[in-house]
């Protein structure tokens, strides 16, 4: 069983300058921070950054996070087995960083992975091309979102870089009681700021209006893909359209870093058709959340999804009536 340390991790990672931000060593830093153990396993070319979390009874869970990287995936399967066997995983799960259809899932139903229906990472996202220039990029939102853009700027929303960790977290908890989401504790957001950003791979934007803070993004980049993994906004001023103007500068920050996709990350698991017909009719949850994404015009993508490998079938059963019973 090929293990690797840290220092390896990052060196086999230069191989890969595509990799999800997902597989990179500084999440596995931060989810080392908040329950789950990293175990960084190769097999030749192929590798994955495994993540291990503490179950009763001995037993843990094992989660390959928007990996494996490298193409013969089948040379690293009984590495990864051993491991999970020997930590005592209930099963494997794997959301590979591969869009619904791809061959990827022939792959894994042949190496003995079967569907789930309970997904860590959001199924259906909204990324955005960014190739172009910015003319380009906003002829392409609806007209909708380049007026409020524009009209924040108009109004004197500014929008500037900021460590401001405290001021983040008190915009997320706001966001989280007004809109029913779940949200991460301040220690989360400040200790991913303090390992994305020395690395250039995070940026914390906050809009402001007459030195009141109004919304925040917290924006990630990872060779020449951007995320958009967590934002927020008060109560106040909401008139003044504050995340337009800090979603586009989040959008232009990616940009000037090289990128040339950004995911909004996360809508709701719906077909096209569905969405527009429903959206208009709801705001709850990540409806809100849909209306505002898709004004900025990017293609409406579905991931290849969450696929679980159980080596306990027994103990796997109580996890499955479990999620089936809270709705995931």
């Amino acid at each position: 069983m090929s293990i690797l340390k840290l220092e390896a991790w990052k060196n086999y990672l230069e191989r890969y300058p595509e990799a999800h931000l997902l597989q990179t060593a500084e999440w596995g830093a931060l989810k080392a921070d908040f329950g789950w153990q990293p175990v960084w396993i190769s097999a030749g070319d192929v590798g994955a950054q495994v993540l291990f979390r503490s179950l009763p009874l001995g037993y843990s869970l094992a989660y390959i996070p928007k990996g494996p990287l490298g193409s013969d995936w089948g040379a690293l399967w009984p590495e990864v087995d051993a491991l999970c066997r020997q930590r005592k995983a209930v099963f494997l799960k794997v959301e590979p960083d591969a869009w619904d259809g791809d061959p990827v899932e022939d792959l894994l139903a042949g190496a003995g992975f079967r569907p789930s229906a309970h997904e860590i990472q959001p199924r259906r996202t909204f990324t955005i091309d960014i190739s172009g220039d910015e003319d380009q990029i906003l002829a392409a939102m609806k007209q909708k979102t380049r007026y409020n853009i524009r009209l924040a700027a108009r109004k004197g929303v500014t929008v500037a870089a900021s460590s401001n960790l405290e001021e983040f977290g008190q915009l997320m908890d706001v966001t989280g009681e007004r809109d029913a989401f779940g949200v991460h504790t301040l220690d989360y957001y400040r200790r991913a700021y303090e390992l994305f950003h020395p690395a250039g791979k995070c940026e914390l934007l906050i809009a402001s209006f007459e030195d009141q803070p109004l919304a925040g993004v917290m924006v990630f980049k990872q060779g020449k893909r951007a995320w958009y993994l967590y934002g927020a906004s008060n109560n106040l001023q909401r008139n003044l359209m504050p995340t337009y103007l800090v979603q586009w500068e989040a959008i232009r920050w990616a940009k000037e870093q090289g990128c040339t996709e950004y995911d909004l990350w996360g809508v709701p698991d719906a077909e096209q058709q569905v969405l527009e017909e429903t959206f208009m009719q709801r705001s709850d949850g990540l409806w809100g959340v849909y209306r505002f994404k898709r004004g900025f015009g990017g293609a409406l993508k579905r991931s290849a999804g969450a696929w679980d490998k159980v080596y306990k079938p027994a103990v796997y059963l109580p996890y499955r009536l479990l999620m089936a019973r809270r709705g995931e």
